[in-house]
C-alpha cells in the first residue's frame, strides 16, 4: 500500500499542499561532532590540508592559480609514486574511481588472473568480472557475472598473496592481465608485490595493482616494479587529503598503448580523457589541458597541500614512523590478550581474547557510540581494526590505546591498565632513548 504523505498527520509541512508534505520542511544545520578515526581509512585528515582547503578563494576553476597547482600537483605526484610514467595524475574522486579508470582498460572476453585475500580484493575482483563479462554473461547475472575469461585465486582470511602463488597462476593460465592488492585492509595484510611484479614481467602479463593503503604509507617506487602497468589510489588514507578530492593514478607506455588499441570501458572515467585534462596529451605534457571537465579548486588547493607536506616529511621517515607506532599499537593489544593477525603497519587487524570471542560488534559499536572510529571487518571471519593513519605520535597512539583497553573493560573484558600503561612508556622511553 502506497502512503500518502499529505495525510500523515505527524510529518511537517501543510497537508494538501498538492506534494508531500515533506518538501516543505526545511532542517537545523548538520553537526558533525570531532572523532578519532581510528580505522582502516578514511584517516584523519591533516590540519593543515584542511586549513588549505577552506582558505581558497571562490575562483573560477579556471583560474590561473587552480590551473598552476594541478600542473604542479601533477609534478608532485610523480615524486610521491616515485615514477616517470606521464600519465600519472588524480581521477576526481575516491579511491573507487582510481580503480574504475584503472580497471577499464579490461575488455569484455580479456583473460584476468586475480587475487583474492580480502573484502577490498574481492569487490575489485568483482568489478573486474563485470568488466570482462560478455554481454551475455553479463545479462545471465548483472551484478555477479561469472566471467569466463577470469579467474580469481583464492588465497585464505589472514594469509599474503605469495609470489609463488602468483607464478604459478600466471604459468597456468596465461592471462593478458593480473591483479592485486599491494596492501589489503580488509585482512591487514602486505600482498608480496615484488613477487607479482616479477611474475608479470615473465609471462609477458601487464599487472594492476590496488595501492589504496600503501601509497603515502609504504616507502617504494613504483618504477622499481616494472611488471606492473597500472596503479591506483586514494586520496584520504596514506596522502592524508580529503575523500573525493584526487584519487592517484599512474599508467605505463604499455598499458596506455592496449588502451589505444581497444578503448575503455567507461566515459566518466576515460584515462585518455583525464589525462588531457590534466595537460598530459600523446604521452606529453602540455602547457594546457584540452579536455574539459569542471574540477574544484578547493580539492585542488587540499591535494597540493597534501602532496607537499609527503614530499617534506618524506617517505622513508614516515614509512618508518608508521612502522614503530603500529608495533607500539601491536604490543598493547597484545598484552591485553588480543592476537594480531595482520602486518600492515598502519592497521591492526585482531581477534579478541578467547572470553570475549563473539562480541567483536558490540565492542566495535561501543567504541564508534564514543566518537572512537574503530573498525570490524567487513567480511568473514569477524574481527576489529584499529588503524594509525596520521596519528603517528605518542599522546595519540596512547589515546587509541588506552580507548580500546576501557572498551574491553567496559564490556567486562579482564585489562591490567597499570600494564598497559607502563608498556607505552616503556616504547617510548626507550625510542627517546635511542634517538
Amino acid at each position: 500500500m502506497l502512503c500518502d504523505f499529505a495525510t500523515v498527520s505527524h510529518l511537517p509541512g501543510k497537508v494538501g499542499s498538492g506534494r508531500p508534505a515533506m518538501n516543505d520542511h526545511i532542517f537545523p544545520q548538520l553537526e558533525i561532532p570531532e572523532t578519532l578515526a581510528a580505522g582502516p581509512g578514511p584517516g584523519n585528515t591533516d590540519a593543515r590540508v584542511l586549513q588549505r582547503f577552506t582558505a581558497a578563494g571562490v575562483a573560477d576553476h579556471m583560474h590561473a592559480d587552480v590551473l598552476r597547482g594541478m600542473v604542479e600537483c601533477k609534478h608532485m605526484l610523480r615524486q610521491v609514486w616515485g615514477t616517470d610514467n606521464v600519465h600519472t595524475f588524480g581521477a576526481a574522486g575516491t579511491g573507487w574511481t582510481a580503480l574504475d579508470m584503472m580497471f577499464s582498460a579490461v575488455q569484455p572476453g580479456d583473460k584476468v588472473v586475480a587475487f583474492f585475500n580480502g573484502t577490498f580484493s574481492g569487490i575489485d575482483a568483482l568489478t573486474i568480472r563485470i568488466k570482462a563479462a560478455t554481454k551475455e554473461e553479463l545479462a545471465a547475472n548483472p551484478l555477479d557475472p561469472n566471467a569466463a575469461s577470469v579467474t580469481v585465486i583464492e588465497v585464505p582470511h589472514g594469509t599474503s598473496v605469495s609470489g609463488q602463488v602468483v607464478e604459478d597462476a600466471l604459468a597456468q593460465h596465461k592471462p593478458k592481465w593480473a591483479f592485486m592488492a599491494h596492501w589489503e585492509t580488509g585482512s591487514g595484510r602486505i600482498n608480496d608485490l615484488q613477487g607479482f611484479s616479477d611474475a608479470c614481467e615473465r609471462h609477458g602479463v601487464m599487472g594492476l595493482v590496488d595501492a589504496v593503503s600503501s601509497l603515502g604509507v609504504d616507502d617504494f617506487r613504483i618504477d622499481d616494479f616494472p611488471g606492473v602497468a597500472g596503479w591506483a589510489s586514494c586520496p584520504q588514507k596514506g596522502i592524508c587529503c580529503l575523500p573525493l578530492t584526487y584519487a592517484p593514478v599512474s599508467f605505463t607506455d604499455q598499458y596506455m598503448a592496449s588502451l589505444h588499441k581497444t578503448g575503455a570501458s567507461t566515459y566518466a572515467n576515460h584515462p585518455v580523457f583525464e589525462a588531457r585534462h590534466w595537460g598530459i596529451v600523446d604521452g606529453k605534457d602540455v602547457e594546457k589541458g584540452t579536455y574539459h571537465r569542471t574540477h574544484s579548486g578547493y580539492g585542488v588547493a587540499a591535494f597540493h597541500e597534501a602532496l607537499r607536506l609527503t614530499l617534506e616529511e618524506g617517505l622513508a621517515r614516515r614509512s618508518a614512523e608508521y612502522a614503530r607506532h603500529e608495533e607500539v599499537l601491536r604490543s598493547a593489544v597484545e598484552l591485553m590478550g588480543c592476537t594480531v593477525t595482520s602486518n600492515m603497519t598502519s592497521l591492526v587487524v585482531l581477534n579478541l581474547p578467547e572470553q570475549m570471542a563473539g562480541r567483536e560488534m558490540e565492542l566495535v559499536q561501543h567504541c564508534r557510540a564514543q566518537n572512537f572510529g574503530i573498525w570490524p571487518t567487513l567480511s568473514s571471519p569477524v574481527q576489529v581494526r584499529i588503524g594509525i593513519l596520521n596519528q603517528l605520535n605518542r599522546l595519540a597512539i596512547t589515546d587509541i590505546v588506552m580507548r580500546f583497553a576501557v572498551a574491553m573493560r567496559d564490556l567486562g573484558g579482564s585489562v591490567d591498565m597499570a600494564a598497559v600503561e607502563a608498556l607505552l612508556d616503556q616504547r617510548y622511553e626507550t625510542a627517546i632513548a635511542a634517538e
